[in-house]
Formats: C-alpha cells, sequence, structure tokens
C-alpha cells in the first residue's frame, strides 16, 4: 500500500495534538475518519504509531521517529499549498504575533527577528507570564510563544528553544563571603530564580525574603549594578556587565544551573508567516548563550 501525502499530514496532526478529537477538529474530519488514516498508516508501514490511552493517544519509538523526518517537509509543503502559487506574493502576507518574557523577548528575540522584519515581517509582540501567554496561544491570541515553562495543554506543539543558564551576581561592593548578609534582589516576591540556585547549588533551602523586588530582569540588573545588593540572572542577560566588571559572579559550580526555554505553537498547520518565525528561532536560540 502506499504511502500518500493526507496519511502522513494526518499522523502528524495526531501526533501534535495528542489525540484523535483534537485531530479531528483541526482537520475537519472525523474521528473515525481520523482513525481509519492512522490505522491505514500503520498497516503501510507494519509497526503501531501509537498506543491507545483512555485519554488521548502516546507515541510509539517509531512514531517519534516518523514525525522526526516528516516534519519539516510537510510544514514547508502546506506552506506552499496554503500560500499563493498563481503568481508572485509578499514573503511575509499576514503578522505574527508572538509572545514571551520581556526580558529575553528585548534583548535575544527581537535582535535575532530584525531582518526578517527589514524584509517584510509583520510582527505583534505580547509581552507577559508563561500561564497567561499558554491562555492565549490557545485561544488564538497569539501564534507562538516563547515560555520559561514547558506548556503541557493539549494542542500545542512544544519545541526546546534554548538553555539559560544561571548566574549568581553582585556589584563589586559585595563579596562571597558577605553572601549571608547581602540584600536579595529578585522579580517576585516569592525569589524563584534565587530559589532554584539555593536548591541545586547549596542543596538548601533559601529562607530569607526579598529586601527589593522588581517585576522585570532589567530592572533587578540595573539595581544590582549599582550595589543594591545580590541576585541570580541568566546570563545571556547581564553578560556584558561581567565582561566589563561593573558585575561579578560570586561562584563557579559544575555544572551551572540550567533553564531550557521553549518555543510553543498551536498543533496542526500554521501560516506561512508563523513557520517562517518558528524555524528562524529554533535555528538561532541555540546561539543565544
Amino acid at each position: 500500500m502506499g504511502i500518500s501525502y493526507d496519511l502522513l499530514r494526518t499522523f502528524l496532526i495526531v501526533y501534535r495534538a495528542g489525540s484523535v478529537t483534537r485531530a479531528a477538529e483541526i482537520l475537519g474530519l472525523s474521528q473515525p475518519a481520523v482513525t481509519a488514516q492512522i490505522k491505514a498508516l500503520e498497516q503501510a508501514l507494519a509497526r503501531p504509531l501509537f498506543e491507545r490511552l483512555p485519554r488521548g493517544m502516546a507515541p510509539t519509538p517509531a512514531a517519534d521517529q516518523l514525525a522526526r523526518r516528516v516534519a519539516d517537509p510537510l510544514d514547508a509543503l502546506q506552506g506552499l499549498v496554503e500560500g499563493d502559487l498563481g503568481g508572485p506574493a509578499e514573503a511575509f502576507g499576514r503578522a505574527v504575533h508572538l509572545g514571551g518574557p520581556a526580558e529575553l523577548i528585548c534583548s535575544r528575540v527581537l535582535p535575532s527577528l530584525a531582518a526578517l522584519v527589514a524584509d517584510g515581517l509583520q510582527l505583534r509582540v505580547t509581552l507577559g507570564l508563561p500561564d497567561d501567554l499558554v491562555t492565549a496561544l490557545a485561544g488564538g491570541a497569539l501564534d507562538l510563544a516563547v515560555t520559561t515553562l514547558r506548556p503541557r495543554r493539549r494542542g500545542l506543539r512544544v519545541d526546546p528553544l534554548c538553555d539559560e543558564e544561571f548566574v549568581l551576581v553582585a556589584a563589586p561592593v559585595w563579596t562571597r563571603d558577605q553572601l549571608d548578609r547581602a540584600p536579595l534582589v529578585g522579580y517576585a516576591e516569592n525569589l524563584p530564580i534565587l530559589r532554584r540556585y539555593w536548591r541545586t547549588v547549596f542543596e538548601t533551602r533559601l529562607t530569607r525574603g526579598p529586601a527589593l523586588v522588581v517585576p522585570d530582569l532589567r530592572g533587578v540588573l540595573a539595581a544590582v549594578v549599582a550595589g543594591a545588593g545580590v541576585t541570580v540572572l541568566p546570563r545571556y542577560l547581564c553578560a556584558d556587565e561581567l565582561a566589563d566588571g561593573r558585575l561579578l559572579a560570586l561562584l563557579d559550580p559544575e555544572p551551572a544551573p540550567l533553564n531550557t526555554l521553549f518555543l510553543a505553537s498551536r498543533a496542526g498547520t500554521a501560516h506561512p508567516e508563523a513557520e517562517s518565525v518558528r524555524n528562524h528561532l529554533l535555528l538561532q536560540g541555540p546561539t543565544w548563550d
């Protein structure tokens, strides 16, 4: 039996959506029709692709391998199908709505996309926290979202984007010996980044509260450079200050604490402009830190 484009496209959407029900909604087909296509593909390949669960479909290793092989070609072909093949068209005909944390968007994402904007990309940016961004993405208000946590919501396609390394930093007026009494500076009252660093590096619970809270890591950076106290920042955000001596890394643990950032989009086919931005960011992300 031959393997058609339609079978592979249905497979990829089920794979990304995690359920036949959601895939059927995306494809505009009945659930039995989607199930029949998956069974036909499994018969053609002579191997199971999904384990049927009470609430969804769990991909087998064969499905993971197939998805890696067909995802990029199918996405590219879908972009051509949805585009204007009858004549010349603008490279970016629709605006792309992108969300993410303010610090990463401003310091890494926007500079990475500047060339695309110069070539005609229309970009609309929303800054926010992971839960709000994922809700906006799932509801259709965003095409893409960069999140500091892996979204668990069904119907989303989630890719690792980059790793951020955390560094314990202070201005030269503070030393490692003063760490126990240095004021703590964070972006939230519960000091999530500092608490994670303490738990990972010192293997203990941070019990002190913050002296200063600024709901933007760029503000945290400015305060610490001015001597307000100690904080933990992503290295990409304070690399210049570390290089010129305005900040000092108080510790150099091995391995350094890392956090993976993710790029999320809705499962199924995205419009070509959003797909172009997604592919560009996935290529650029590993070079950011």
